[in-house]
């Protein structure tokens, strides 16, 4: 696989420029035997995109894998720290006998586990890219989507959060990202990320409360600046694809109107499918992948992510085609199956279909109208009049003018640090800087810069180490440097206006030379 592959032409409707992320050393890492987590399925998918013929026709790339460095982008560098260091042997000491870090039987180390993160990690950020780049309209990541990992600890079998690391990536080029979650779990790790901020929408359909993570209650829609965008629809046992529909339809129709998103990230947790292990809906593979087809009928740049998906022969139909799908030729191939290394695996039928099965349910379409009016009820209220690029400048130069009690003697870095760089492909934006050389303690004197969180992306108890890697700079409204910042980009407003921000503590922008605040 590399850069020089030929895409579909993009000369109909129909069809997409799609890029595609895999690493064949995804498939050789275990959990564990016993575990449900299965990262052998990705092969097995990638197997049947191959046998089908898709291969050739997206873009296919190995990415670049994740380092440490840009997993701290998001997690705290003593949790990456830890990671790159565990092994079976050192958990228990490295964990405090399981009080840290890795909490509960979910989540074993095992050998190889960075590198997995990093494989992981790294599709999703490169997707971004890619996008940003405007070099597709669609790019897929099937090992990424491990949607419950925390900032400083792993959860549900996910241990960095790949997706919060390609949102973060996405918000270097757009406005405004829409976050959507299938997975029959609630995606809380990306949802707590992103509660405070109105950058980000996230929107998660999942199994009622009673069931993990326990989180994603109807009545939960963000807080401060990211109140009313978060979304949560939590569903019944047993759901079938019309159900599930008439619901995901109409939702995703008004956030999106409303959000106007520059791009989305679709999370395609495989285990909402009918007959999966841990799963507990009733959806057929067309059903599942219909809210793939829905979302992608919108024009608006789009990454699909794996997630969760336990009955793995399934899980490989499900993401072989909606890869066909994100190609617009999900009608042109066959339902048999082509011979593959893992045939026997799809017995006795060997179809790619999934069935919904007879399994009851207690959802009724009644039940589904009285949690749709209460979700408009709850929305109707909170989503504000859309904006334009002009009121996100003004919201950001409000930022910079409340940032002055930040005394800029108090942000000098070391003289070893050296500013991120991130080039179009540049995944890991590692200078070559050591980061285990590097001090991680808290620093009380940055606080207060974190005075309205509505806004931003980290806390405040990570400031400190953050502020040491130095970087482009903060300004205030006399253009005086106040803070250092950990990476920059252009918002281009069109017409020759670009806006200077910067990503890893606040957004915020230094107007051009002859331009007033």
């Amino acid at each position: 696989m590399d850069e020089d592959v030929t895409v579909v032409s993009p000369n109909t409707s129909s069809k997409r420029r799609v890029a595609y992320y895999y690493d064949n050393d995804v498939g050789l890492y275990s959990y564990g035997g016993a575990h449900p987590m299965k990262p052998y399925r990705m092969r097995m998918a990638h197997h049947l995109v191959a046998a089908y013929d898709m291969l050739q026709q997206m873009d296919v790339f190995r990415p670049r894998r994740a380092t440490a460095l840009s997993m701290t982008q998001f997690h705290t560098d003593e949790y990456i720290d830890f990671l790159s260091k565990v092994t079976p042997e050192t958990v228990e000491e490295l964990t405090g006998n399981g009080t840290r870090f890795l909490v509960g039987e979910d989540n074993p180390a095992w050998d190889g586990l960075f590198e997995f993160c990093s494989i992981s990690a790294g599709g999703s950020i490169s997707a971004a890219q890619r996008l940003n780049a405007g070099a597709a309209d669609i790019a897929i990541n099937w090992a990424g989507g491990l949607h419950h990992a925390k900032k400083r600890e792993a959860s549900g079998f996910c241990y960095v959060n790949d997706i919060v690391l390609g949102i973060l990536e996405l918000l270097r080029h757009h406005p405004r990202v829409l976050y959507i979650d299938i997975d029959c779990h609630h995606g809380d790790g990306v949802e707590e990320a992103f509660y405070t901020t109105d950058r980000v929408f996230t929107c998660s359909v999942h199994k009622q409360v009673n069931f993990f993570p326990g989180t994603g209650d109807v009545h939960d829609r963000g807080y401060g600046s990211g109140r009313g965008y978060s979304a949560n629809i939590p569903l019944m046992n047993g759901i079938t694809d019309e159900q599930y529909k008439s619901v995901f339809q109409p939702v995703m129709s008004h956030i999106i109107e409303w959000f106007r998103p520059g791009a989305i990230v679709l999370q395609c947790g495989a285990d909402s499918l009918s007959g999966d292990k841990l799963g507990v809906f009733n959806l057929s593979m067309e059903g599942h992948a219909a809210c793939v087809q829905f979302i992608r009928s919108f024009n608006i740049p789009t990454i699909l992510l794996g997630g969760g998906g336990y009955t793995t022969k399934n899980v490989a139909r499900a993401w072989t085609y909606e890869t066909a799908c994100a190609l617009g030729i999900e009608h042109e191939i066959p339902r048999m199956l082509p011979y593959t290394d893992h045939l026997e695996w799809y017995g006795p039928r060997y179809r790619l279909d999934v069935e919904s099965s007879n399994m009851q349910t207690t959802t009724t379409m009644s039940t589904l109208k009285v949690s749709s009016a209460k979700f408009w009820k709850d929305y109707a209220i909170c989503l504000l009049p859309q904006v334009d690029m002009d009121e996100v400048d003004l919201r950001l130069s409000h930022h910079v003018r409340n940032a002055h009690t930040i005394q800029s003697s108090s942000t000098s870095s070391s003289g070893d640090d050296q500013s991120d760089s991130s080039g179009a492909e540049d995944i890991g934006m590692d200078n070559g800087h050591d980061r285990h050389g590097r001090s991680s303690h808290k620093n009380p004197s940055k606080r207060a810069f974190f005075r309205r969180q509505g806004e931003l992306l980290w806390d405040s108890q990570d400031i400190g180490s953050r502020l040491r890697r130095g970087g482009p700079a903060i300004w205030n409204e006399d253009e005086s440097e106040i803070v250092q910042a950990h990476e920059s980009s252009y918002i281009d407003l069109g017409m020759g206006r670009k806006r200077k921000y910067a990503v890893g503590i606040m957004a915020t922008w230094k107007p051009e030379a002859g331009e007033n605040l």
